[in-house]
């Protein structure tokens, strides 16, 4: 299957992937988001049951049930990004789950912060761990080092992209010390070693 998050429908579509023929066909279902949420990026729990999905506008995770028999998505929990009182603007960006299975994190632009969720193991639902500051502007993107003891958020509208620890125990992030300016970054990735 090749999953799609489309903002302007706000919908989730599940399209069937002939992966011999390089071909998509379908979609073979839709889940559909409350009206002006602007899904924006979907992320998978290691184990495959489980889906993270982010709303930009709403500012909100969706988590959902993945159910790969019958290519269907259906919703278990939907919850604010924001800590409880904020009454500002802000949109939502990146959405990763830790290595681990244990954690989910977002970033919110506008608060400027990384979200942090820790999983239910059996049911994949989020509990809030913390809202920390992104260390500059409008995070746009962030990503988890492949080991899971580091996350890099790039700050768009600062130019920097500042490097957190991730306590593997709590999930919780604490600022690294190491910024590096750059002009407005706007994607992080990791390259495998030897590439």
């Amino acid at each position: 299957f090749v999953i799609a998050a489309d903002l302007g429908i706000d919908k989730v579509v599940v399209h069937r992937l002939n992966a011999a023929k390089a071909e998509l066909s379908g979609p073979a279902s839709f889940f559909t988001v409350k009206p002006g949420s602007g899904p924006r990026h979907l992320a998978f729990h290691p184990g495959g049951r489980f889906a993270y999905l982010i709303n930009e506008l709403a500012s909100t995770i969706t988590v959902l049930a993945w159910n790969g028999a019958s290519a269907t998505l259906t919703e278990l929990q939907t919850m604010s990004t924001l800590p409880a009182g904020f009454a500002g603007e802000s949109t939502t960006a990146e959405i990763a789950v830790h290595p681990s299975g244990r954690f989910v994190y977002g970033s919110n632009r506008g608060h400027d912060s990384i979200a942090v969720f820790a999983i239910e193991a059996s049911n994949g639902t989020l509990t809030p761990v913390e809202h920390v500051p992104s260390g500059g502007s409008s995070p746009r993107s962030f990503a988890i080092d492949p080991s899971g003891e580091w996350l890099i958020a790039a700050n768009r509208t600062s130019d920097n992209a500042v490097l957190f620890r991730i306590d593997r125990n709590t999930g919780r992030l604490t600022p690294a010390g190491d910024t590096v300016q750059v002009g407005s970054p706007v994607c992080v990735l990791f390259v495998p070693a030897g590439n």
